[in-house]
């Protein structure tokens, strides 16, 4: 792969165009679209037992518990595969071979980050493909579009992770913890500041903290949302408005990874 990169990397070609198709190619030539294969019939046949139990709605139960399912799988696929990658290319020798071809680190580091939110992009349109039954087309268009941003904003954090801890479980685990703490800041929030919440000053701390903490972490609970498949795609203003803020944060993960990945000795 790397002799393919190095005769494919002649003036006449971007460097980060050559990396991110042959990142592409490694996904496509591993064990991951069978495991995103997998996924849907999994989804499919849960979302369909689930539909079967409910006493009423039961197609609107089984969009949004296929959709829940796969996104969670799309997730746990990209961060999985990013950090197995990256990893595996470490332990091999196989990123100082890289680095001595004629490709700068940010050019390899933009390259392979391309590449892998092009597989986010085909991991989401794989999962939306049994949505085409069970939604409208134009909820199922936003909710794949954010799924697609979702899995390239996930694999930007793992591959800072990867990079800056070189330990898949780390690796893995950092990834995941700043995930679930987007999913969930905003039921934090809503716990923190409730009726029930005290006014002592260490409470007052307490809540301010987590306001702060919210500021620095993506409000992953307002995309790809379920109940989009059952009422409609939100306001365009609302969705554009949502996915800059994925966009702003992956803009942010790139530039730390690229920061980190430019000083480091290897």
């Amino acid at each position: 792969m790397l002799m393919q990169i190095s005769a494919s990397s002649a003036p006449r070609h971007s460097p980060v165009r050559t990396v991110a198709r042959y990142t592409l190619v490694e996904a496509l030539r591993s064990g991951l679209p069978w495991l995103a294969a997998a996924c849907v019939l999994a989804a499919l046949g849960l979302s369909a037992f689930l539909s079967q139990v409910a006493i009423t709605e039961a197609r609107a139960l089984q969009a949004s518990a296929c959709g829940a399912l796969l996104r969670a799988c799309a997730v746990f696929l990209i961060a999985a595969h990013v950090v197995a990658s990256a990893v595996r290319e470490a332990n091999d020798k196989g990123l100082e071979l890289a680095l001595a071809l004629p490709i700068s680190r940010p050019a390899y580091y933009l390259g392979k980050l391309l590449g892998y939110a092009c597989v986010g992009a085909l991991v989401a349109s794989l999962f939306a493909l049994p949505l085409l039954f069970l939604a409208k087309p134009a909820a199922l268009a936003a909710w794949w579009f954010s799924l697609a941003a979702e899995a390239a904003l996930v694999a930007a954090a793992a591959l800072f992770f990867a990079s800056a801890l070189t330990q898949g479980v780390a690796a893995i685990a950092a990834t995941a913890g700043l995930y679930l703490l987007g999913r969930s800041i905003a039921a934090i929030q809503a716990i923190a500041g409730g009726p029930l919440a005290g006014d002592s000053l260490p409470e007052r701390a307490m809540r301010w903290s987590i306001d702060a903490l919210a500021l620095l972490l993506p409000r992953l609970d307002a995309v790809t949302r379920s109940d989009w498949l059952l009422y409609g795609a939100p306001p365009a203003a609302e969705l554009a408005q949502v996915l800059s803020g994925v966009g702003l944060y992956l803009v942010l993960l790139a530039a730390a990874g690229l920061f980190d990945f430019s000083r480091r000795n290897l």
